[in-house]
This record gives C-alpha cells, sequence and structure tokens, in this order.
C-alpha cells in the first residue's frame, strides 16, 4: 500500500477563494430560506448590456466560431483591446503583445508562472485580493507583504516598497484601483512608484480590472503610460468583467513584451487552448463599444458607495475611509474584536464575520483573506434596498458588542 499522498503538496497548498466560499455559502443559505444578504462577491448586480448578449447570440450561430481558434485570442479581438488600450490609458502595444486568457483570474496566473522562478521575490500591497498569493505561490515565487492600513487610506509609499525590497525581489505588483480597500492613487504617486520600479529593474506587474470605476475626482493612471522608462518590463493584467458586468462571460487579457507574451501564450495552448469563441466575441462588442454603459453602473456604485460609507461610520466601533475606486469598503472593525455579543467573544475578525453571518444574515468577507485581520470586505455591487437592509442589519447587531 502506496503512503504517497493522494493529492500533491503543491495543490494541497492552494487555499480555496474566501470571497467565493463566502458568496456560496450565503447562497446555500438564501436555498434554504434564509433572508441572507450578501456583500461577498465582486460582481455588478447589472446584466450584461444588450448590445453585447446579441453580439454572442450571432457568433453562436456562425460556424466559424464552432472550432479552435489561435490560442492567443481571436485577432480581431487582440486589435480591439489594444485599440481600446491606447484610448482609455494612452498606452500603445501592438496586437501581438495582447494575450486573451478565461477571464483575468487566468491572467495573473499566467502572468507570475511566466515571470518567476523558485524563490524570486514579489512585493504585494496588503491588504490584496485573495487570488494574488495562490498564484505567485503555485509559480514557485515568495510573495513580500507591504502592509497599509486605514491611516493611510491603504496606500503604500514609496519608503515602504524600498524597505521590503531585497536582492530576490524581482516583480512590483500595483494595483490601483484597489482591491479589496478600494484605493486609487494618484497620478503622483503613480510615477514615484514607477520611477522608483524602474530604477531598480524591477518588473511591474499592473492590475487595471478596475480602471473605469473611479469616483469623487479620483482618476485612474496607468504606471505603464505614466512611467514610460519601465520600458518592456511591464504586464498589464485587465478584463471585462467588472467594467461591462460580465463576470461570467470569463474574458481577460495579458499586454506585454513579445517574449513574456509568446511564452504565456505556450503555456494556455496547452492549459486551455483558445477561450470561448463566443464569449470572445462578446467581449469584442464590449470593447469596441462606447462606455455609456458603464457610465450608468458607476453613478450608481457611486451613490451606493456614500451610502453604505456614511452608514458604516455611524456603527460604534467601526471606522471606513472613503473607498475611490472599484465597488469596496474595507471597514476596520478591530475596536470590536473581543468584545462580548449574543454571548460570544470573538477573538478575530473571522469569527466576528461568522458570528455576524448567524445572528444578523448578513455575509461579509473577514480582513484574514485579504492579508489584514482586523477588517471586513463589503461589495457595495448589490441593489439599493439590500445594502441598506444589509448595512442596518450590521449596525443593529455590532451596537449590542460590549
Amino acid at each position: 500500500m502506496s503512503t504517497r499522498p493522494r493529492v500533491s503538496a503543491r495543490i494541497s497548498a492552494i487555499s480555496e477563494s474566501a470571497t467565493l466560499a463566502v458568496d456560496a455559502k450565503a447562497k446555500a443559505m438564501k436555498a434554504a430560506g434564509r433572508p441572507v444578504i450578501g456583500f461577498g462577491a465582486g460582481e455588478p448586480d447589472f446584466p450584461t448590456p444588450d448590445y453585447i448578449v446579441e453580439a454572442a447570440v450571432e457568433a453562436a450561430r456562425n460556424p466559424r466560431f464552432h472550432k479552435y481558434t489561435p490560442a492567443s485570442g481571436l485577432p480581431e479581438l487582440k486589435q480591439a483591446i489594444a485599440d481600446k488600450t491606447r484610448r482609455d490609458s494612452g498606452y500603445a502595444a501592438d496586437a501581438s503583445r495582447v494575450l486573451v486568457t478565461n477571464g483575468g483570474k487566468q491572467a495573473v496566473y499566467q502572468a507570475f508562472a511566466t515571470l518567476l522562478d523558485p524563490g524570486d521575490e514579489v512585493l504585494v500591497v496588503a491588504p490584496y485580493w485573495t487570488t494574488y498569493p495562490e498564484a505567485i505561490k503555485l509559480a514557485g515565487g515568495v510573495q513580500v507583504d507591504v502592509v497599509t492600513d486605514e491611516t493611510t487610506g491603504y496606500l503604500a509609499s514609496v519608503e515602504q516598497l524600498e524597505a521590503a525590497r531585497t536582492d530576490r525581489t524581482k516583480v512590483l505588483l500595483f494595483v490601483s484601483p484597489s482591491n479589496p480597500t478600494g484605493a486609487v492613487h494618484s497620478r503622483e504617486q503613480t510615477e514615484a512608484i514607477g520611477r522608483w520600479a524602474a530604477g531598480h529593474g524591477l518588473w511591474v506587474v499592473t492590475d487595471e480590472i478596475y480602471e473605469h470605476l473611479t469616483y469623487g475626482g479620483a482618476e485612474f493612471t496607468s504606471i505603464a503610460t505614466a512611467v514610460p522608462e519601465l520600458g518592456d518590463r511591464v504586464v498589464i493584467l485587465n478584463g471585462v468583467a467588472k467594467t461591462y458586468a460580465m463576470t461570467g462571460w470569463r474574458v481577460g487579457w495579458l499586454i506585454g513584451p513579445s517574449d513574456v507574451v509568446k511564452a504565456a501564450t505556450n503555456l494556455q495552448s496547452h492549459a486551455t487552448s483558445n477561450v470561448s469563441n463566443v464569449a470572445q466575441m462578446a467581449a469584442l462588442a464590449a470593447v469596441s463599444g462606447d462606455l455609456s454603459a458603464v457610465a450608468r453602473m458607476r453613478e450608481a456604485f457611486d451613490r451606493r458607495r456614500q451610502t453604505m460609507v456614511r452608514m458604516l461610520n455611524e456603527i460604534p466601533g467601526v471606522f471606513c475611509p472613503e473607498p475611490k475606486g472599484a465597488f469596496y469598503a474595507y471597514p476596520t472593525i478591530k475596536e470590536l474584536i473581543g468584545k462580548e455579543l449574543r454571548g460570544r467573544r470573538p477573538q478575530t475578525s473571522a469569527e466576528l464575520a461568522e458570528l455576524i453571518l448567524e445572528e444578523a444574515e448578513v455575509a461579509v468577507v473577514p480582513g484574514e483573506a485579504f492579508g489584514t485581520p482586523g477588517y471586513f470586505r463589503l461589495s457595495y455591487a448589490l441593489g439599493d434596498d439590500d445594502l441598506v437592509e444589509g448595512v442596518s442589519r450590521l449596525g443593529k447587531l455590532l451596537a449590542e458588542a460590549r
């Protein structure tokens, strides 16, 4: 009888997506008849715009899209992505430097798998999105956290980054607007960080998935455009999921130097081959169209953002900085840890989140999932009425803490 583990150590070390796990539990409770309100999933509550859906329907009827297509993506979509990137961020890249992926997550994984050798270090600003650590770990990389908090609006300084840099540092992961905090770097901050990275010969992987979701005068700045001296050591990650309410369509992309894109394409050719052609044609309609649908969604998100932040800051023991982008609030609840609530004394934000789900039927994601215990992430990409009801329940329960 073999005593070898049934599952490899590499895959056993992967944690389940905390955000998807919270969302799944909330949905299971709702299916069982409980009136759960979920703030877990980062998913717009709007349907995909009709013109995008119609493009997919038309593509499904076209025999051309019933067959294999190039692993790197449909040529017309790659060109449209290059054009869209130039239009929206000013970054010029030839279509040959675009790789279309199965959602943004595959772009994240393939970027790190292509860039990292075992032991290479990646600077990651915490709080961070839950998928980054797993992708870095699978690639053999070593994540080095640069921890921020509410006192700086969750923004890292050049001084913090420099203190974390070592001879093993190869990549800086730059995310603005940020998931989970909604933090947005100014152009000046972006330029300073980019010049620092370029000066030390670092690669920059920049996740720009929330580029169109900024509020209150904040503006998205692509580090690739703002710091041209980064040259061919920058990789851009993006996708249609958040901007066009297309989370389920699974179309993302990677833009980078030719050698990196060629290597990542080779990996994808063995991992998945081409992305669904029908979804690619839907994405083509999305990135080729105007941004009017996005503007309407952003207006709703902004309204909900302001409502959520105001209501959270009215809860004793909770402080929520104003997020400038994406569709998340990231309040600190450290003052509530260890207090008595409904006969229990939760010692972590994870335990408090579990208590809230059971007692108030509200699902939030604890800060442990994002590398900073003592916080919650709440998505405001849900209906106005549910948002108000959910935060009201949260406030009513937490007011009992003693």
